[in-house]
């Protein structure tokens, strides 16, 4: 007697998922494609913001603690500029010019 349903370094491994395969962790959403994916932050999460990098122009979802934390240290406020805070870009970790926005 065989135990065909068991088969984890064989060709089953491959092609075919277990019973007990972890939960699909994607959710559902607006489809973003090309440009759009790629500089995209995903949804609103509660508790993050959006920091757009004016240097390496990326925009990374950020809790509001880290950007408590960058903005208590070495950092300048000043209004009225498109990106009016300078402070360490949580993407290039460089000091640069960002915006902070609630959505993208």
């Amino acid at each position: 007697m065989t135990n065909r349903g068991l088969d984890p370094q064989g060709k089953a491994a491959l092609f075919s998922s277990g019973v007990h395969a972890a939960p699909d962790t994607i959710g559902t959403g607006n489809a973003k494609e090309g440009k759009d994916a790629l500089y995209s932050t995903g949804p609103r999460q509660a508790g993050t913001v959006v920091v757009h990098c004016s240097a390496c122009e990326a925009r990374v979802r950020t809790t509001l603690v880290d950007l408590g934390v960058r903005l208590l240290s070495i950092s300048v406020w000043l209004p009225g500029r498109r990106h009016s805070h300078w402070m360490r870009c949580p993407a290039c970790r460089e000091h640069t010019w960002c915006s902070i926005s609630w959505t993208d």
